[in-house]
């Protein structure tokens, strides 16, 4: 299981917009559509990668708390799934419901949309502001399959309350590591 760290989009990075299938309701959603009130989570995931299966008990048990307070989570798979078949959009369907997601789980079939936003594993995390400006961007916690850590999300969840807060978001941020996206060969 290679790793591999995020790319660190730059802080004050306004989201890119994207039009993309949802593959749990099966229609074209928004970036506008689905931001939310106080901030938006995007993160960079799919289906097979043993880091996104270690950190889906906690990703789900946040945004059961946090969509609430007017946090959006927007799950995107960007995964080639001619080599990566696992990673289909009828199976993300079906790890949504397993997972317990209470958001959607996009998928960008032509990597354009995770190229925009620089993603490079997965999982990748994004949290904009209401303005869709980049306030955090990084790793859940240090937590990762076998390494014993228990999983918390103290990284993002910090970064969360201080934006709900409207306190300064600890600019010292640390790389997600997972695996890498897997680009297409075209």
């Amino acid at each position: 299981m290679a790793s591999t760290p995020s790319n660190m989009l730059p802080l004050g990075t306004k989201a890119p917009h994207f039009e993309l299938m949802d593959t749990v309701s099966d229609k074209i959603l928004t970036l506008d559509s689905l931001k939310g009130d106080i901030g938006t989570i995007i993160m960079f995931i799919c289906n097979h990668c043993p880091f996104v299966i270690h950190v889906n008990p906690e990703v789900a048990k946040m945004a059961k708390i946090y969509q609430k307070k007017g946090i959006a989570f927007i799950a995107i798979s960007s995964n080639d799934i001619v080599n990566y078949p696992q990673d289909a959009p009828h199976f993300m369907k079906k790890i949504a419901g397993e997972a317990d997601y209470t958001f959607p789980y996009l998928y960008d079939h032509t990597q354009a949309i995770a190229k925009a936003y620089d993603a490079a594993c997965t999982p990748d995390f994004y949290l904009f502001d209401k303005s869709l400006d980049l306030v955090y961007r990084g790793q859940l916690d240090d937590s990762r399959p076998g390494n014993g850590i228990p999983l918390t999300g103290v990284d993002l969840r910090n970064a969360i309350e201080a934006l709900l807060h409207g306190k300064e978001i600890n600019p010292l941020q640390k790389p997600s590591i997972g695996c890498n996206i897997k680009w297409a060969t075209r």
